[in-house]
């Protein structure tokens, strides 16, 4: 199970009690929000993408969207999610719980800037019931990302 392999990776770092898993779906940033009592903006939305082949992943906040031409201006090609089935081989994680965190070898993993105007935020963790709330330096370490981008509107 994936939300297993996140709690492992956690384990290893010391905060798999901070994970929060839910009766309800977490699964949508409207129904995380709901399961966390906060803003879906809050929510940080974890989006793969297939670039040049290989999988990325995207971390946004829960009111972002990608521009596919701001997508195209950074990465040089259009943006082409996954279908559920390429999330679960590609990333290991199933839509509705991906997550940037014990994922597969070889996937790429972007923060945008959409999350930095926050303290904290929600990303899931591996299921589509579950959570955990990081900082955005915590977010940063856990989450191995390459870089920065922004790829994403607003509102």
């Amino acid at each position: 199970m994936s939300i297993e392999n996140v709690k492992n990776y956690f384990q290893n770092l010391g905060i798999s009690d901070r994970i929060m898993e839910f009766d309800v779906s977490s699964a949508t940033v409207e129904l995380a929000a709901a399961a966390l009592n906060t803003e879906g903006c809050r929510i940080a939305k974890t989006l793969s993408f297939s670039l040049n082949g290989a999988p990325i992943l995207i971390v946004c906040a829960g009111d972002a969207k990608v521009a596919n031409s701001k997508y195209k201006a950074r990465f040089g090609a259009k943006a082409k999610m996954l279908t559920p089935d390429e999330a679960i081989e590609l990333i290991g994680h199933a839509v509705g719980g991906v997550c940037p965190f014990a994922i597969k070898e070889g996937v790429t993993v972007y923060l945008d800037e959409s999350l930095r105007r926050f303290e904290t935020v929600f990303p899931a963790c591996g299921s589509s019931n579950s959570a955990i709330e990081l900082t955005i330096p915590e977010l940063e370490r856990y989450s191995r990302f390459t870089e920065w981008v922004d790829v994403c509107n607003v509102g």
